[in-house]
C-alpha cells in the first residue's frame, strides 16, 4: 500500500478518504485572520459594566441556587453519612444544573473533569460526563445547522448521515456520516446559538467576577477576573470550526516534524470545514480508559503514557504550539499503539518569548536552578515584571531543606498550603492561558497513569525524558538561551522537592505517590471537617 503524500509534513492515517495540500486548503488563511479577531473581542467581552444580561443572569443564579439549596438543607441536618455522600449528592445537582445552562457552563465542568487531585474524586467523576454524555440537540435542528453552512440540501454531499448523535458536549456534537464520494467521515456539528449564548455567559461571569474576590478559597490564587478573562480567551476561539481545523493541521506539522510517530490527527476535509460544521476522516481505536481492552490487544498502555509525557513538553518548548484540552474523551488508542488525538478548539501557542521561558523552566528543573525557574515563571507572565527573584525565593522558603508533607498533621498542612498561596498573592501571581491550558494537561496526564501505567517510576521516567530532552534537542537549546550544555548536569532534586521527597530518594511509583497523596489529602480533610 503506498503512503499517502501529505505523510511527507503531517502526522496523519497512512491511507486517508483524501489527501491534504496545504497550499490549497480553502480554509487555511482565513483561520489566521479569524484567530487574530477573536483575541481581539475578548477586552470587550469582559469589560466592566454596569449591568450585565439581567435574563441570563437570573436564570444563572436560580438554576445554582435551586442545584445548592437542598444540598445546603440536608447538610446544616446531618442527613449525609460520610462527607463523601454529601460531595456525590451536590456533585450531581451541579451537573444537571450546568447541562441546564448550556454550552459555556458545561465546557467549565470539562475543565473541573481535567482536574483530578486539584478538585474532590466525586466532582470530577461526575464532571466527566459532560464530555460526551451532554443531551444532544434535535436531529431537525442538526440537519439545518449543515445545510445553512453548506448551502444545499444534505443529500448533496452525503451518501449517509446518521441522526444519533456519537457523542455530545458543550459547543458541539458530532455524527458519522459517510461521503456522496464514499469516504466514512465524523461530522462535528455547533449547537445553534451557541456563539451568542457563550457571548452572554462570557458578560455575566465578568460581572459576578469582581465580588467573587477572596469568597472562594478555590479561586484565590487565580484571581476571579483573571479567569473569567482566561476562559474568555480560550473558548471563543472554539465557536468557528475553521480556527480548529487549522489547529488540526499546525499540530499533525508539529508532530511530524519531532518525529513523534505514537501520535496522529485525523484529516480535516479540504473543503467540508465552515463556521459550525466540521468533515473530518473516521478513525476507530479503543478509548482511552479502556484499559482492559488495550491490554487485551497487546498494546503496552505504559509505553502509551510515557510517549505522552514527552510529545506534549516537545511540542511546547520546540515549536511553541500543543493540544491545549487533553480528557479521556478527546484521545484514543488505535490498534497499533498510536494514540489518536481529538478536539482542536483549545490549542496553546507560544510566542517566542513565552516558548523560551517554558524552555527555561524545563532547564531550570532539570539543573536544580531554582533561581532560573523563578525567572522563567516570571517571564511567562506568572509574576509581575519587576518581581524580586531572590526575595520569591526566601519567602516561599524554596532554598530551604524539602519538609515532606506525610510528615505534617492537618492543621500543619492546611498552614503551609496558606503561607504559600499568601506569599504568591503579595506578589502578583497569575496563571497566564498558555500556563493553565499546559499544567491542565499535566494533570490528566497524572490521572493516566493512575490508570494506564500505576507502577511507572516517576522520579526515573522524567530523569530519562530530560536526557532524552537535552539529547535531541542540545544544541538548540544552547544556542536559544545561550547555555554551555557541556557544562550542565542533570540534578532532580526540584522534581523531588516538589514530590515532597528528600534528594536521596531514587524512584517512586505512581502508586507509591499517590498513597502519600491520599493521606496527605485525608489530614487535610479531617483538619477542614474538625
Amino acid at each position: 500500500m503506498t503512503s499517502s503524500p501529505d505523510l511527507s509534513w503531517g502526522n496523519f492515517s497512512e491511507s486517508g478518504p483524501w489527501v491534504l495540500d496545504r497550499d490549497t486548503i480553502a480554509w487555511s488563511e482565513v483561520a489566521i485572520t479569524l484567530r487574530a479577531a477573536a483575541q481581539k473581542e475578548v477586552p470587550t467581552l469582559i469589560r466592566a459594566r454596569r449591568l450585565p444580561p439581567l435574563g441570563r443572569l437570573s436564570r444563572v443564579v436560580v438554576r445554582f441556587g435551586w442545584a445548592l439549596l437542598p444540598w445546603f438543607i440536608q447538610k446544616k441536618r446531618k442527613k449525609f453519612a460520610t462527607p463523601e455522600e454529601s460531595r456525590a449528592y451536590v456533585s450531581v445537582r451541579l451537573r444537571l444544573a450546568i447541562e441546564s445552562l448550556g454550552a459555556t457552563y458545561i465546557k467549565l465542568a470539562q475543565i473541573i473533569s481535567s482536574g483530578e487531585g486539584l478538585f474532590p474524586t466525586e466532582l470530577v467523576d461526575e464532571f466527566k460526563k459532560c464530555r460526551d454524555q451532554v443531551p444532544p440537540q434535535p436531529w431537525d435542528t442538526v440537519r439545518t445547522i449543515v445545510e445553512q453552512d453548506l448551502g444545499s440540501r444534505l443529500e448533496d454531499t452525503f451518501a449517509s448521515f446518521e441522526h444519533t448523535s456519537l457523542a455530545a458536549a458543550s459547543i458541539a456534537q458530532v455524527h458519522r456520516a459517510t461521503l456522496l464520494t464514499g469516504e466514512d467521515v465524523v461530522v462535528k456539528v455547533q449547537r445553534a446559538e451557541v456563539s451568542q449564548l457563550v457571548r452572554r455567559d462570557l458578560r455575566v461571569m465578568a460581572w459576578i467576577a469582581p465580588f467573587m474576590i477572596g469568597r472562594i478559597k478555590v479561586a484565590a490564587l487565580a484571581n476571579p477576573p483573571a479567569l473569567v478573562e482566561l476562559f474568555a480567551e480560550t473558548i471563543v476561539e472554539e465557536l468557528d470550526f475553521r480556527m480548529e481545523a487549522s489547529n488540526m493541521v499546525d499540530v499533525s506539522v508539529m508532530l511530524h516534524d519531532l518525529n513523534q510517530d505514537s501520535y496522529l490527527v485525523p484529516r480535516p476535509h479540504p473543503t467540508l470545514v465552515k463556521r459550525r460544521i466540521l468533515v473530518m476522516e473516521r478513525l476507530q481505536g479503543f478509548n482511552f480508559d479502556d484499559v482492559e481492552g488495550m491490554q487485551a490487544a497487546g498494546i503496552d498502555t505504559e509505553q502509551v503514557i510515557k510517549a505522552g509525557m514527552i510529545s506534549f513538553m516537545e511540542g511546547a518548548l520546540i515549536h511553541g504550539i500543543f493540544h491545549g484540552d487533553l480528557h479521556g474523551g478527546n484521545l484514543f488508542v488505535l490498534s497499533d499503539g498510536r494514540t489518536a488525538l481529538l478536539d482542536f478548539g483549545i490549542v496553546g501557542r507560544l510566542n517566542t518569548k513565552r516558548r523560551l521561558a517554558f524552555m527555561k523552566l524545563m532547564l531550570g528543573a532539570t539543573t536544580n536552578d531554582l533561581h532560573s525557574q523563578v525567572a522563567a515563571l516570571r517571564d511567562l507572565g506568572a509574576l509581575p515584571t519587576d518581581t524580586d527573584i531572590d526575595a520569591v525565593i526566601r519567602d516561599l522558603g524554596l532554598d530551604q531543606p524539602t519538609i515532606d508533607p506525610t510528615d505534617l498533621n492537618g492543621e500543619e498542612l492546611v498552614a503551609e498550603v496558606q503561607r504559600i498561596v499568601k506569599a504568591l498573592l503579595a506578589y502578583g501571581a497569575k496563571l497566564p492561558k498558555e500556563l493553565m491550558l499546559y499544567v491542565k494537561n499535566m494533570v490528566f496526564l497524572d490521572g493516566a497513569i493512575a490508570r494506564l501505567a500505576p507502577d511507572l517510576d516517576i522520579i526515573g521516567e522524567l530523569t530519562n525524558i530530560s536526557f532524552t530532552f537535552m539529547q535531541r534537542h542540545g544544541a538548540r537549546i544552547s544556542q536559544e538561551l545561550g547555555v554551555d550544555l557541556e557544562s550542565v548536569e542533570i540534578d532532580m532534586g526540584s522534581l523531588k522537592a516538589g514530590l515532597g521527597v528528600d534528594e536521596s530518594t531514587e524512584s517512586m511509583t505512581y502508586r507509591q505517590l499517590q498513597q502519600r497523596r491520599d493521606l496527605i489529602q485525608k489530614r487535610m480533610r479531617d483538619h477542614i471537617t474538625n
